[in-house]
């Protein structure tokens, strides 16, 4: 019995790009889908794709990771879902913006009591270097007496002051921000433009407390008037503590709102 052997011909299976190569050597055991949506947050913490920047075609990434365009599609689906990417129609993907739309319906929760939501105006009272202490230290995860910056500033909605601020951050992670002249409204612009800080999402606890001798100064509050203080960590793509804010909030005319998905 002659054997076909000889005369078939077995095709060679086609090498795998480099590229691709090492991101597989990168990948684990967790659902693909996650492994390559931790990869591209990678891409977004290291500035490789930049606030506001048009990413590859779900093909082209998917060649370049060696995975199918359909688990490239499901993380960037997630990753939209975050608003870290805005997907726009027929005109792809793209890195989204701290712009102040973004800000206001994702990390801006106080809404007056007419229901119409506005973007806050602010008032820097104050910027200044000091040393981490104990609570600072424990919420932004840095050592204890590390250089750190403290900003104070007033909000306003409607011409009303109303939220009085106190914002801490690591000086390692925003070199010479405290010499910037006028601080914009929108610091966590400031933060992704210029020092590459993407705030991805945020922890916060709420609690009802009475108005203190600088809320009376700067909000107009009657003297132990209850006020609702919002304590936020926020947090970068990489999942760095950014910022740690206490915003002491009047509520006589306005409210917290947050929308359950």
């Amino acid at each position: 019995m002659n054997s076909a052997k000889g005369n078939s011909k077995r095709s060679e299976p086609r090498p795998t790009p480099p590229a691709a190569r090492a991101a597989h050597a990168s990948l684990g055991y967790r659902p693909l889908y996650r492994q390559v949506k931790e990869l591209l947050m990678k891409r977004l913490g290291d500035g490789s794709w930049a606030p506001g920047q048009l990413l590859p075609s779900e093909p082209e990434i998917a060649a370049g990771l060696g995975v199918s365009p359909g688990t490239v599609r499901k993380a960037l689906d997630e990753m939209s879902s975050e608003s870290l990417l805005v997907r726009r129609q027929g005109r792809g993907t793209f890195v989204a913006s701290h712009d102040e739309e973004r800000i206001l319906f994702q990390f801006f929760r106080m809404v007056s009591d007419s229901g119409e939501r506005r973007f806050p105006e602010s008032r820097t009272i104050s910027v200044s270097v000091a040393k981490a202490d104990a609570l600072a230290s424990k919420r932004l995860g840095i050592a204890l007496k590390e250089s750190v910056v403290a900003i104070e500033r007033v909000r306003s909605l409607d011409g009303r002051p109303c939220i009085h601020e106190k914002i801490v951050l690591p000086r390692a992670l925003f070199p010479g921000i405290e010499r910037i002249k006028d601080l914009p409204n929108n610091l966590y612009a400031l933060y992704s433009v210029k020092y590459g800080v993407t705030i991805a999402r945020g922890s916060e606890s709420l609690k009802a407390v009475a108005a203190g001798p600088r809320q009376v100064e700067l909000l107009g509050s009657e003297p132990g008037e209850p006020i609702l203080l919002i304590d936020r960590v926020a947090l970068g793509v990489d999942g760095t503590s950014a910022e740690w804010r206490r915003s002491l909030c009047r509520t006589d005319q306005s409210h917290y709102l947050s929308d359950l998905k």
